[in-house]
């Protein structure tokens, strides 16, 4: 009999490696490996991605930065109070958390912060090379999960894309799963065609756009006119304390427009509110209030109400894009993952803006990675 093969390691960059979302994924991941939880909402452990040879889950070393210093084990308790993660699972799974926990370093900017940009991203930078050295990893992947922050007003790089522009020096694919700036500041856009890296973003598609991009090619399909389409979103958490800021949430709240203006062609009357609820913790409630023509003009409304756990929404979205990245970088893959606008609200290059459609493209992707993508 031969001898098994231990798969390469493929790191994990967190953005934000000690919050709710990081924490979940780092968690989930363990558990899963385990074979403790089935793989419930990980879209690449559907058989269609079976021959695609992404990374195992078990192969996968989590590390990041944060500017918060709770370890990830006391992090995961409070998860597993508030109903995030199952009860017992931050005991079941301490090793990994208190493991991946070592591997986290400090972020910024700090308030008070002395050193230049060029000073943070060479720092940045550092720290990932290190982390890929150090465990001998054969590739890393930076995904950026911390809360949302507002759209930049001056040239200056925002937090998000220092850490960006720091994935790109080290030579690490990138994925921005915030809507916050990353690689789409102007002043990056050079440095991200000439890296040869691939990226993908913007925004996790997780529950409130999610139904919209399924919901409005329905009334495209059938020919119904929308009117308007209202929504509001109550939600806690760091999430919901970010997203009180206006210009955070207007930031946010683009994506979630250009689906509906994407597939509708054309922006219906309406709104989206977002309200940030403290007692809700990592709970969401999503509500949508759609007005629409029918036959001789007939008005009729829609309503859908989505109530959900974020973190538990965006963890495995977060393996998923962390395993397709990686392999696209394995063999060879550059420039903007379009076809990974499945999992976005904003996505980065062309592509269809409808849930149906986007799932084909990712199958098509899923595929090509599986033939090495020039075979």
């Amino acid at each position: 009999m031969s001898a098994s093969v231990t798969p390469p390691r493929v790191g994990v960059w967190l953005i934000g490696a000690r919050g709710s979302v990081a924490t979940t994924v780092v968690a989930g991941c363990a558990a899963v490996t385990a074979g403790l939880h089935p793989s419930t909402g990980l879209v690449t452990e559907t058989p269609a991605f079976a021959d695609s040879g992404l990374p195992p889950l078990s192969s996968l070393v989590f590390g990041g930065h944060d500017t918060v210093d709770c370890p990830l084990p006391k992090r995961a308790e409070a998860l597993a109070a508030g109903g995030v993660l199952p009860p017992g699972l931050p005991a079941a799974v301490a090793a990994e958390l208190a493991a991946a926990d070592r591997e986290i370093r400090p972020g910024g900017p700090a308030p008070g912060e002395t050193r230049s940009e060029n000073e943070l991203i060479a720092a940045f930078a550092a720290d990932m090379e290190d982390f890929v050295r150090r465990c001998g990893l054969t590739r890393a992947v930076v995904v950026n999960v911390a809360s949302t922050e507002p759209a930049p007003t001056g040239g200056a790089l925002p937090p998000s894309s220092l850490y960006a522009a720091a994935a790109l020096r080290a030579g690490c694919p990138y994925v921005n799963f915030t809507p916050s700036t990353g690689l789409h500041h102007p002043a990056l856009a050079a440095p991200a065609a000439a890296s040869g890296l691939p990226y993908a973003g913007r925004d996790g598609k997780t529950g409130q756009t999610l139904l919209r991009a399924v919901l409005a090619p329905m009334f495209v399909q059938r020919a119904l006119t929308v009117r308007a389409w209202s929504g509001s979103n109550l939600l806690g958490g760091g999430d919901g304390a970010a997203l009180a800021d206006p210009a955070a949430a207007a930031a946010k709240n683009a994506g979630k427009e250009r689906v509906l203006t994407d597939i509708l062609g054309t922006a219906p009357e309406g709104e989206v509110h977002i309200d940030d609820v403290p007692a809700l913790g990592d709970w969401k409630t999503a509500w949508d209030h759609i007005a629409f023509d029918g036959f001789l003009g007939t008005r009729m409304i829609l309503q859908t109400i989505w109530q959900g756990c974020d973190s538990a929404l965006a963890a495995p979205l977060v393996l998923d894009l962390a395993r397709l990245t990686a392999r696209a970088h394995e063999v060879g893959v550059a420039g903007p993952l379009a076809e990974l606008g499945f999992y976005f609200k904003d996505p980065v290059g062309e592509g269809p803006a409808a849930l149906g459609e986007q799932y084909e493209a990712l199958l098509g992707l899923a595929g090509r990675l599986g033939r090495g993508w020039g075979r």
